[in-house]
């Protein structure tokens, strides 16, 4: 599972878990709010753009397998919540916990992997909006594991959702074969799709253990994640034979880039959950998806399909209504905002 989107909730969780670092943070930020009160969506964006870059240097770093590079990349997982833990001293292994903490752990490992080998044999747009998509399907598995309620507004994201990933896949036996134009000869897209489809699955189950750890600090969490992650894809690599030093020059760079840009990332998106209800951020790190949209032009010359597009259209409609809808449920209920988003906050 993608760790933006994990920490997103991450930090959402913390809010209502007991825990005072993330208010009192929040408390320090007020003069600068007010001096400018869309700070929070702006670094949202910016998460999203260094979270994208982080997937245009996996895809072009060719010679260095998705599961070595996902070591990289864990690795910015884990060095910015080593601090936090150890500055709120909180339990790392708290007992009762370990089990579901390493579960999670290899549940979420697995999903961003699949997501690195989506992101090598599809383009990288359709990739990144199947891979966004995680949120959508977390409803259908918290309804399933438990049993939370699952309403109309849920369902409606699900099938637009299921739809929009039909039409960026462009299943042949739906479709029909086509020629293999000069820009997809490369791809397995097949290889890709399921790989991309199923990474959304063990995405969505990650965020139903995260809701079964609620009761953790966000630190705690992250810290089992960004270790047992490192250990896992390394493993991995040795198991596989995969496992090499990156080239001298820009492989190398590009490496240290990429944990440096996850690092970015997860900080700025920390901030912003900080600042900003969890719904507008959802919503302002859709940007992910335009994003990806750009880097597939110009760094890959690669130009979307009307059926990608439509399929794109279609995703990020979904996760926009999640997260308007989830911003309209945390609003109090005499909120005039609330009203105005009317049916969504029933």
């Amino acid at each position: 599972m993608p760790e933006h989107l994990e920490l997103q909730h991450l930090v959402d969780l913390s809010a209502g878990s007991g825990d005072e670092t993330l208010p009192n943070l929040l408390e320090n930020k007020r003069p600068l709010l007010k001096r400018c009160p869309y700070l929070g969506l702006i670094l949202a964006t910016l998460s999203s753009l260094f979270f994208s870059l982080c997937s245009v240097i996996v895809k072009s770093l060719v010679n260095i397998d998705p599961m070595q590079l996902a070591m990289f990349r864990f690795i910015g997982v884990l060095l910015p919540t080593i601090p936090i833990v150890i500055y709120t001293e909180q339990p790392v292994f708290p007992p009762g916990k370990r089990l579901l903490l390493a579960l999670r752990s290899i549940v979420g490992t697995v999903g961003l992997m699949l997501s690195f080998y989506a992101f090598r044999n599809m383009p990288l747009a359709d990739a990144s909006v199947i891979v966004f998509s995680v949120p959508v399907f977390v409803a259908l598995f918290a309804r399933v594991f438990l049993k939370e309620p699952c309403g109309i507004w849920n369902t409606i994201s699900i099938i637009l959702t299921l739809i929009g990933v039909i039409l960026i896949t462009h299943p042949p036996f739906l479709f029909g074969s086509e020629p293999v134009s000069d820009q997809n000869q490369n791809y397995n897209s097949l290889r890709g799709a399921v790989a991309a489809f199923i990474s959304t699955i063990f995405g969505a189950n990650a965020y139903v253990l995260l809701r079964v750890l609620k009761g953790l600090h966000f630190s705690v969490i992250m810290t089992n994640f960004g270790a047992i992650a490192i250990l896992q894809t390394l493993f991995y690599s040795f198991i596989f034979g995969v496992l090499c030093m990156p080239n001298c020059g820009t492989e190398r760079f590009l490496v240290v880039c990429l944990a440096l840009f996850s690092y970015l990332g997860q900080i700025l998106l920390t901030m912003s959950l900080q600042m900003e209800q969890a719904g507008p951020v959802a919503i302002a790190r859709s940007a992910d998806i335009v994003f990806a949209f750009l880097w597939q032009v110009m760094f890959f010359n690669e130009i979307p399909s009307k059926f990608s597009v439509c399929g794109a259209i279609l995703v990020l409609s979904s996760v926009m209504l999640v997260g308007l809808r989830k911003w309209a449920l945390a609003l109090p209920a005499d909120s005039q905002l609330r009203s105005k988003l009317g049916v969504l906050a029933q």
